[in-house]
């Protein structure tokens, strides 16, 4: 039977409970979804910081993990059939919470529009935020066409959850790993600093869905996990 001990990863961040789930990550928008779903959940786990340079994330022990070299990623020593699995990618890593827990995933159809919303995170509101962040305020040079690009798509995709998010608490219906995986995006325009930008005030139920997302003390607290000064 395999143990975490057969795990490379866990001889540079070892284990102080190989009975609990082990993540592995980075308070980034990707990084926290899983910290916020295992509070949501309940689930017993043990964090260990990832720092994002390549000396870490491209470690050949993080590699041996997840090939692709980004955080988050996790194991769980009591995966399917008691057997450890690995795992890596955010949204499939909520996908599998919300299976192995039989909850904020949806039931019958609203498990597919739970997927819908995952799947438009994933494919879009993540990557268009992230080029935006980087070409407003990280990149060493100016590139307006870059800036304006992004700015516009970034609208365009507040435009859509804004009206998905017309006379409802939550994205999908019920609370679920959609909002997981969504609200820490739209918050990463504070990080950014391009709220003015996009013109934030121009989407009041997308703002108001952020702040009700962090009002539950489980993303409050997931969202500083792990301790990026650990």
């Amino acid at each position: 039977m395999a143990t975490l001990d057969d795990f490379p990863i866990t001889r540079k961040w070892p284990p102080q409970d190989a009975g609990v789930i082990q993540l592995y990550s980075f308070p980034t928008p990707n990084g926290v979804k899983a910290a916020i779903a295992l509070e949501e959940l309940g689930l017993p786990y043990e964090p260990h910081l990832v720092k994002l340079g390549d000396e870490f994330v491209k470690s050949p022990e993080f590699v041996s993990l997840n090939p692709n070299g980004k955080i988050p990623a996790m194991i769980d020593p009591d995966g399917p059939g008691g057997q450890p699995i690995e795992l890596w990618e955010s949204h499939t890593i909520l996908t599998y919470l919300a299976e192995k827990t039989g909850r904020l995933g949806g039931e019958g159809a609203a498990r597919w529009e739970v997927q819908k919303w995952l799947a438009w995170q994933v494919a879009g509101l993540g990557p268009m935020f992230g080029q935006l962040g980087h070409f407003v305020k990280l990149a060493d040079e100016q590139v307006p066409y870059a800036q304006e690009r992004y700015i516009a798509e970034a609208r365009r995709l507040l435009g859509v959850i804004d009206g998905q998010l017309q006379g409802r608490d939550w994205v999908a219906g019920d609370f679920s790993i959609a909002d997981i995986a969504i609200a820490p995006w739209l918050n990463a325009l504070e990080f950014y600093e391009v709220k003015d930008d996009v013109g934030w005030r121009d989407f009041p139920n997308a703002a108001a869905y952020v702040e009700r997302f962090y009002d539950r003390p489980a993303a409050r607290k997931g969202s500083r996990i792990p301790d990026p000064d650990g």
